[in-house]
């Protein structure tokens, strides 16, 4: 069986506890690839983590974001990914030595050369990339203009298929196809010596071209194309990586699933941070994807199966059916087979199937009965896997409750009046009914209900549900009536009309107390959802599962008629298209309270407007009235300033005055001269769109919270030793984990990253926080178990300060493994490391009333002696979390302080 078996120098030492904690840090001059640990609750019952905040379930590069990710190609912090964003030359060559898997072969940088300038992370990944010859030096000096920074030029397409062929070794290939066509329409516009290599990455099918047949050559290359481009490379080569497996499912259950790879079983665990694919298709699916005895590929992390891709979904088994003459000793089965008489050797791991699928023992087995046995075909033993009575068929009608339903071995378990419970296979021929309506699937059945159903040759042909339990279905929204009635297209196809209940919950991913005018309704492409239908039929909870509207960003207005509601605008390539407006369609523009009069005076001819789109149907129309990007430069002659948006394009705006407006949170009269190029700015439009009002610098605080004021959603807080108070009722609000929050949510003490635009909050997340003890460190990485007793890794690639008392060090040479700390990123993603005072004292006894333990006084001098207790306070002998109340008087204690607060007791 092959195995990917791969060595790459970090991931190989690191205790992540988190799947897929990394992502894909392409930015500027720090390095290149950090990485972020997250905890993520295990439970089997929670939904699947996603691995970026801006990359959604559906995403069309999901599939190998999410591989390269876990392989640990791709690094980051954060919790975003930025698919969108351009990738520079340095970045990618740093991509393509880790994708090669040469991390260990990085020296240290000082033979780079200095005609190719990169910054310091990089040198070690640019002297590695020329010596495999994945650039040519020559080359790339020869097209560097005088002062430009090699390393921070943007890559563009066909630079990038020169890496990504050379790295699959296939340079040879591509300089013997030079001279070959490449078929595009701009094929003129390729480099000479870019051409052999188009060719090979087009026949490989790592990449395409674009609209219009042109490949276009100059073009930028974004993180996600990126990142397809290597993913799909990785069909081509075997690099050889430590934590990747390809075998055979020999066992599966919720929570584990066992491969026999490379003449070995391996298990690995499955939770709510494991994803799945199939090699055929790019769309995620779900763990029900899995089946025993198929082909898999597995990114392992830390024993956790954080990448699962079914290789090939056909069961390596073969099935052989017989009569079963007898069970003989020492595990054998003696059957008739085409009148032959064959013995079958089993061991413990083969299963015993009664007819309804119900595990017995080989015991059990009758003689005359008709067996099937199926064998695995992986190993020369062929060990019968699964023995499976098919006899004794079954066909009844009767009435009973549903037990459990199991989807993926397609049984219903049915209770009868007796307390007797039966299980039966169904399959696409069973009838469901409910309320004289047919249900879509077995999974509308909800264990509780009532039912009454007939069984033919132990297959259930029909189950009619009499009284019902809560159940889910899932559709595409249509229609909405007001706060009453919601017509959908079910999963079969069919529109069907439902009640909604009083005070439906509505959820959709990034908007906090969504409402049903959150929903978007349409015939062609409205939100997927799942809804939640009580026992009366009615929706009491919707769940957007998926949408399919589209973007048509800086569009400009050529007409409107107010009259049709038609909206006809041209798009950034002076495409035209025709949208209609109607009474569902949302509207922004510079007002607190748009109205459809409002938004219709200023679509005059030449506006720009931002759209969300389904079909022809205008979702969301957004007036412009401001650009948001990096600042460039101001030209004080003509009075303009020129910004650099997100796609690569720049915009210049005029400004009235002898000076722009500027604002940059807390600094007062700021000026031009506290803008430098790079600063990402949002640039604030006059009414008009004509000229500038306001250019606001983003900046990013990391504070403490002090106070909440719910009610003003005004925030108090503190950062480097002062306190500020600024409303976040225009931000957006983010959990530690990225999921959406209310003010509400926050808590006095928490630490959060406040964003601004200006003096603006626009967004805000809780930063998350971990308390532990160290367990390794160096200069690359800390390793910290938390107090919840899981291993924390943390990537020190982005900088480290380390706080001890009033001493701050950006080197970690002082800390040890008896050191307990607090952990957490500042807003560059560096880490910073807060060790916590620690007291060694006797324990005297708890005072329940004030919440406070007391201690033995060192002396009749010692009013220090007396320490609150909270129900966050970490109290433990050992790696055993114990209560206040188990210490003992002159039990050896030692307190652990953050600050003021005590926040750890260890019971010597």
């Amino acid at each position: 069986m092959a195995s990917y078996k791969r060595t790459f120098t970090r991931s190989t030492q690191r205790a992540v506890s988190a799947m897929l904690v990394t992502a894909m840090c392409l930015g500027g001059t720090t390095a290149a690839f950090a990485e972020e640990t997250t905890t993520v609750n295990t439970s089997q019952n929670v939904a699947a983590v996603s691995l970026f905040s801006d990359v959604q379930n559906g995403f069309w590069a999901e599939k190998h974001i999410y591989k390269l990710a876990s392989e640990g190609i791709l690094l980051g912090d954060a919790g975003r990914f930025r698919p969108g964003d351009s990738v520079t030359q340095q970045e990618a060559i740093t991509m393509a030595v880790r994708f090669m898997n040469l991390d260990s072969q990085l020296g240290s940088g000082s033979t780079a050369p200095a005609d190719l300038k990169v910054g310091n992370y990089f040198k070690p990944y640019l002297e590695l990339a020329l010596s495999k010859k994945l650039i040519d030096k020559n080359e790339e000096v020869a097209v560097t203009k005088e002062g430009e920074s090699w390393g921070e030029k943007k890559a563009s397409r066909e630079w990038i298929a020169k890496i990504l062929v050379r790295s699959l070794g296939k340079d040879a290939e591509a300089k013997a196809s030079a001279a070959m066509s490449t078929g595009f329409a701009d094929q003129s516009s390729i480099s000479a010596n870019a051409r052999g290599y188009v060719n090979v990455a087009v026949q490989l099918n790592l990449t395409k071209g674009v609209e219009g047949n042109r490949f276009d050559p100059l073009g930028k290359v974004t993180r996600a194309q990126l990142a397809t481009f290597f993913s799909r490379g990785g069909e081509y080569v075997n690099p050889g990586y430590a934590n990747v497996y390809e075998g055979i499912v020999t066992q599966l259950t919720d929570s584990k699933l066992t491969l026999y790879t490379n003449g070995q079983m391996r298990s690995f665990s499955l939770d709510n941070r494991s994803v799945y694919f199939t090699k055929d298709s790019e769309v995620r699916t779900t763990q029900s994807a899995l089946k025993l005895y198929t082909k898999l590929l597995v990114v392992d992390k830390v024993g956790s199966a954080a990448y699962v891709e079914v290789t090939d979904a056909n069961q390596q088994l073969e099935s052989v059916e017989g009569t079963l003459l007898r069970v003989l000793t020492n595990n054998r089965l003696l059957l008739l087979v085409n009148n032959d008489s064959v013995t079958y050797t089993y061991d413990a791991n083969t299963s015993f199937l009664d007819q309804n699928g119900n595990a017995i023992k080989a015991s059990d087995l009758t003689s005359e009965s008709t067996v099937v046995v199926q064998r695995e075909t992986f190993t020369a033993e062929k060990k019968p896997v699964i023995v499976q009575v098919k006899s004794a068929l079954v066909d009844k009608t009767s009435s009973g409750t549903v037990s459990k339903v199991d989807l993926t071995a397609k049984t219903v378990t049915i209770k009868a009046a007796n307390g007797a419970e039966e299980t039966y296979k169904f399959d696409n021929n069973t009838i469901l009914l409910y309320q004289n309506q047919r249900l879509n699937t077995m999974g509308e059945v909800n264990s509780g209900a009532s039912v009454t159903y007939t069984v033919k040759d132990s297959v259930l042909t029909s189950l009619e549900v009499t009284q019902a339990t809560e159940r889910t279905v899932t559709g595409t929204l249509l229609d909405l009536v007001g706060d009453t009635l919601l017509s959908y297209t079910n999963a079969g196809g069919r529109d069907e009309i439902k009640r909604l209940a009083k005070n439906v919950t509505v959820q959709i991913n990034g908007i906090a107390d969504a409402g049903l005018d959150d929903l978007i309704t349409d015939t062609k492409g409205g939100d997927k959802v799942e809804m939640t239908l009580n026992p009366d039929d009615e929706v009491t909870k919707i769940v957007v599962t998926g949408r399919q509207s589209e973007q048509l960003a800086n569009a400009s207005v050529i007409n409107y008629d107010a009259k049709t509601k038609a909206l006809t605008v041209m798009d950034a390539a002076e495409k035209p298209y025709v949208f209609v407006i109607d009474d569902k369609t949302k509207y922004t523009y510079n007002t607190t309270t748009p109205t459809l009069s409002g938004l219709e005076a200023l679509l005059s001819k030449g506006r720009r407007v931002d759209l969300t789109v389904v079909g022809s149907r205008v979702v969301n129309v957004e007036v412009t009235y401001k650009y948001e990007g990096t600042y460039v430069s101001a030209n004080t002659s003509t009075k303009k300033i020129t910004i650099l948006l997100g796609n690569g394009k720049t915009v210049e705006i005029p400004y009235q005055g002898t000076t722009p407006s500027i604002s940059i949170y807390g600094k007062a009269s700021a000026t031009l001269a506290d803008i430098k190029a790079g600063d990402p700015v949002t640039a604030m439009l006059t009414a008009n769109q004509d000229a500038l009002q306001t250019l606001a610098v983003k900046s990013s605080i990391q504070f403490e919270v002090a106070s909440i004021n719910t009610a003003n959603s005004r925030i108090r807080a503190t950062a480097n030793g002062v306190t500020s108070e600024f409303y976040v009722d225009q931000a957006v609000l983010l959990g530690e984990n990225g999921g959406a929050i209310k003010v509400s949510d926050l808590k006095v003490g928490q630490t959060i990253n406040v964003t601004f635009n200006g003096q603006t909050a626009v967004s805000l997340q809780v930063v998350k926080l971990t308390l532990g003890k160290v367990q390794s460190v160096d200069g690359s990485s800390l390793t910290v178990k938390s107090f919840a007793g899981n291993m924390e890794t943390y990537s020190l690639a982005s900088g480290v300060k380390v706080q001890r008392g009033t001493e701050i060090s950006t080197s970690t040479t002082s800390l040890t493994t008896s050191d307990h700390v607090e952990v957490r990123k500042d807003t560059n993603g560096a880490v910073v490391i807060k060790v916590l005072t620690p007291q060694e004292r006797k324990f005297s006894r708890y005072d329940g009333v004030a919440k406070e333990i007391i201690v033995l006084r060192s002396s009749t001098s010692d009013n220090n002696y007396r320490f609150a207790v909270t129900a966050d306070t970490y109290i433990h002998q050992g790696d055993t979390t114990i209560s206040v109340q188990s210490l003992q008087n002159n039990d050896k204690i030692v307190l652990y302080f953050n600050g003021d607060k005590l926040v750890e007791i260890e019971k010597q």
